[in-house]
């Protein structure tokens, strides 16, 4: 049901009731090592390239998490999801072998906001019983598609962000399967184009989308910011993390819930500064700590709001400034 301008509250219970969550080395060995379901020794994944690798990296993603439920991939309704790769292949390669209805999507790292919110939507309208929603993105397949050829080992600006490398999955279904959080609301993002056209400064370019997105999700459930135990943002980094706190401070929005993935992701390390992005990047967050933080109980509310520049290679090249999009999804345990 549509409520408010932009937000659709569920009215079915929606569970997500299993999640995996693959991080590569540099990212298993950073903040959330403690709760990956699996950290890469090789990136590489003994593949012949980096983009055979990612789509490897997928496909576990969903089979950890489907394992967990003691199913198979067979056994999905619905797979969706997407990845930073052309034409999202890393995601449609990987689901090819499933034998369920697919439903592709590129809300560039704002991707797996996206699944959910669509996943629950086919959840709650009693189109499908079980659902996977799944990202994947890469630091070298991106680093080559978006930026440089790997060879030639260029130095990141000081606003720069790595792109992980990992996969994650969340599993969505209209039965509980016990202590299994439920989505609430989500809320649509609108594309926000504050004529950012540094490819290596996206923090700036996605903030003003989040703060958006986050405003409209108050406005539209008529809750405060204080609601929550935790929002968090996509992969808008440390400085783009500071530009949404100003916006929140200039609405009179409180802040002293909020936290960013990307600037959490590799915590103090001094050589990533900004912190982490990639389609990736709030998915391993979310389904590793997040998750492990809300089936204990030390969360009960949770906002997650990805976030996506909405480039290509092709329109940074020709000068084109970097729209910017965000998704809220509200995630509950129940009393």
């Amino acid at each position: 049901m549509r409520t408010g301008k932009h937000t659709i509250k569920y009215q079915n219970k929606v569970y997500i009731v299993a999640n995996s969550a693959i991080a590569g080395k540099k990212e298993g060995n950073a903040t959330f090592k403690d709760y990956y379901d699996l950290v890469l020794e090789d990136d590489l994944l003994e593949q012949k390239s980096y983009e055979k690798a990612e789509c490897l990296l997928h496909t576990l993603a969903i089979q950890t998490a489907v394992k967990k439920l003691g199913l198979l991939p067979d056994d999905i309704d619905v797979a969706l999801g997407g990845d930073l790769m052309n034409q999202i292949t890393s995601t449609s390669f990987s689901i090819k072998k499933m034998d369920s209805a697919f439903l592709g999507m590129y809300g560039a790292c704002s991707t797996f906001g996206e699944a959910l919110l669509i996943g629950a939507l086919l959840i709650d309208s009693k189109n499908a019983s079980i659902v996977t929603c799944s990202t994947s993105s890469h630091f070298s397949t991106a680093e080559r598609q978006y930026r440089y050829p790997l060879e030639l080992g260029t130095q990141m600006t000081p606003t720069s962000q790595r792109t992980i490398t990992g996969a994650g999955c969340a599993v969505l279904s209209e039965s509980n399967k016990g202590n299994c959080p439920v989505i609430t609301y989500a809320t649509m993002g609108r594309i926000v184009d504050m004529g950012i056209v540094n490819a290596n400064n996206m923090g700036a370019a996605m903030a003003a989308a989040a703060f958006d997105t986050y405003q409209t999700h108050l406005n539209d459930t008529q809750r405060k910011s204080n609601y929550y135990d935790a929002v968090l943002t996509g992969d808008l980094g440390k400085y783009g993390r500071d530009i949404f706190k100003k916006l929140c401070d200039e609405a009179n929005i409180a802040t002293a819930n909020y936290d960013d993935c990307g600037a959490m992701i590799f915590g103090d390390d001094k050589k990533l500064k900004m912190g982490g992005s990639g389609a990736a990047c709030n998915n391993i967050v979310y389904n590793s700590y997040v998750t492990s933080r809300l089936r204990s109980r030390l969360w009960n509310r949770v906002l997650l709001i990805p976030t996506g520049a909405l480039l290509s290679k092709v329109s940074s090249l020709q000068g084109e400034s970097i729209p910017g999009i965000a998704y809220a999804v509200a995630i509950e345990n129940e009393v």
